[in-house]
């Protein structure tokens, strides 16, 4: 494992120019700044390095950007009087400007979040992509006529499904572009209007993301971007003029903003923590699983909550696995996300490092075993951590019971399917689970018991726009994408008619 860094000399004029450019918020249409005149440094964690000063928005500028969106939304707006039809070509021609734009973008997620160059244009992709699925979704908004049965009367009875008003959603630093399209591209597909707080880690693709709605032609108030702290995230959940509030981050925060919303009971939706088990059974292909499971765990530089953190492996194949997983981290190339060579980049922040290895160092502390990795800097500077895959793990140590958030798996031996089933669910996160067996019997009964809201069987990380997500227990509330998650933008009215 080697860790390089770039002068990032192969940068785009796209991209050079964006950054030399004031970074300000985005609200009923203009760039301003925040009324106070504050800014903030967005670092690139692999160099640590100054990217940026952006504007940061705190709760005077939120007011300005949630009357902005219920303008914006009134009846007789420009955006109230656009019709699903247009809605939807608009759509789809924003996805078609970001497949255009999308080496741009890239770069510029890579520069923010420290995520591989590669990994970012699949980031980019699924964004557009999610923009053409719910492009055709904008006119299938339908209701039902449903039959009322009462004697000696008719009547005529239907629902409607209409736009909840204000959105507001507040989104993380893992998948920055994807994270913002999943709370803005549902909204405004039912007819809604939306303030997004992107995380203050990495803020840049989402005011890029910014510019190209209103190139584009999403009129005036329709998405306003304010960069900011939790400060700016409290002010939008309290908010009286935010109808909506759709949050993935952590359970923690998730806890927070369901407090505050039921101050007026403006509707939430969560997408929360994770910490999956991925469960590798004594006859599954163990060299898909190894590879399986390397992916689970190591993805997105493990800052990813359905990542398969928990590993659990059937005894007699236990140290065969071990060996696999291990030589798998020992050979992920650490380096800049601009070298194609890399395999993963940096972790985001120095805070976040600091918390990983914090883990690392606890487990060792408690007893456990490091088989590969160490979390030890590998270069000067930068934020990188190795790849790394513990044992002689119990179930009460806080690196199996938290979610870390970084490139860490624990390993456990289990005999029975009974047994391994009650560890993986002994957890307050149900977010996602994985079952690797060549008895498909064996992987689907198990998967039918495991408490989580996506499992993998025989396979991780594979996924689709129209396909729903969110958790159980303390994962979250509601789901997002698919029919699912456009149903959670929306009211449902009855309307009933009597005939005479």
């Amino acid at each position: 494992m080697t860790t390089v860094t770039s002068d990032h000399s192969e940068l785009l004029p796209a991209v050079r120019d964006f950054l030399a450019k004031p970074k300000q918020l985005l609200i009923d249409g203009e760039w301003v700044d925040a009324q106070d005149g504050r800014t903030f440094a967005t670092i690139n964690p692999a160099t640590e390095e100054e990217l940026t000063q952006v504007a940061q928005g705190a709760a005077a500028d939120v007011d300005r950007a949630v009357r902005a969106a219920r303008r914006a939304f009134e009846a007789g707006s420009p955006w109230a009087r656009m019709s699903p039809r247009e809605r939807s070509h608009l759509l789809w021609r924003i996805g078609d400007m970001i497949d255009e734009r999308a080496q741009e973008f890239a770069q510029l997620e890579s520069l923010d979040n420290g995520k591989r160059l590669e990994a970012a244009l699949g980031d980019v992709g699924v964004a557009a992509e999610l923009f053409r699925y719910f492009a055709g979704w904008a006119t299938k908004i339908e209701g039902t006529t449903i039959p009322m049965s009462v004697p000696g009367r008719e009547f005529h009875a239907y629902t409607r499904r209409e736009p909840i008003g204000v959105v507001a959603g507040i989104v993380p630093w893992n998948f920055p572009l994807t994270m913002a399209c999943f709370k803005v591209i549902p909204a405004i597909t039912a007819g809604n209007t939306v303030v997004l707080k992107p995380a203050e880690q990495t803020p840049l693709s989402a005011l890029r993301l910014g510019e190209l709605l209103l190139e584009a032609g999403v009129p005036a108030g329709v998405v306003n971007v304010v960069p900011g702290f939790g400060d700016a995230g409290a002010a939008l959940v309290d908010h009286p003029g935010v109808d909506k509030v759709a949050f993935t981050g952590s359970t923690e925060v998730g806890k927070k903003i369901a407090a505050g919303a039921s101050k007026n009971l403006k509707k939430v939706s969560l997408e929360l923590g994770g910490k999956a088990p991925n469960i590798i059974f004594a006859d599954a292909d163990l060299d898909a699983a190894v590879a399986g499971a390397a992916l689970a765990g190591y993805f997105n530089e493990g800052q990813c909550c359905v990542n398969g953190s928990r590993l659990y492996v059937q005894r007699a194949v236990f140290d065969e696995v071990i060996e696999g997983v291990a030589a798998a981290a020992r050979a992920i190339k650490v380096g800049d996300a601009f070298d194609p060579s890399t395999d993963m980049g940096p972790l985001v922040s120095q805070e976040q490092h600091e918390k990983v290895m914090g883990y690392v160092r606890g487990a060792i502390a408690d007893g456990a075993t490091v088989v590969a990795g160490s979390g030890d800097p590998a270069a000067d500077r930068g934020y990188f951590f190795q790849p790394t895959l513990i044992k002689d793990v119990t179930e009460d140590m806080a690196v199996q019971t938290d979610e870390i958030f970084g490139p860490v798996v624990t390993a456990i031996p289990f005999d029975t399917e009974d047994e391994v089933v009650a560890a993986a669910n002994n957890t307050v996160y149900g977010l996602a689970a994985g079952v690797w067996s060549r008895d498909l019997g064996t992987a689907h009964r198990v998967g039918s018991k495991l408490r989580a809201g996506t499992v993998w069987l025989n396979t991780w990380h594979a996924d689709d726009v129209t396909l729903p997500r969110g958790g159980y227990k303390q994962s979250g509330w509601g789901r997002e994408l698919g029919s699912f998650g456009l149903d959670d933008y929306t009211e449902l009215k009855t309307v009933i008619a009597e005939l005479r």
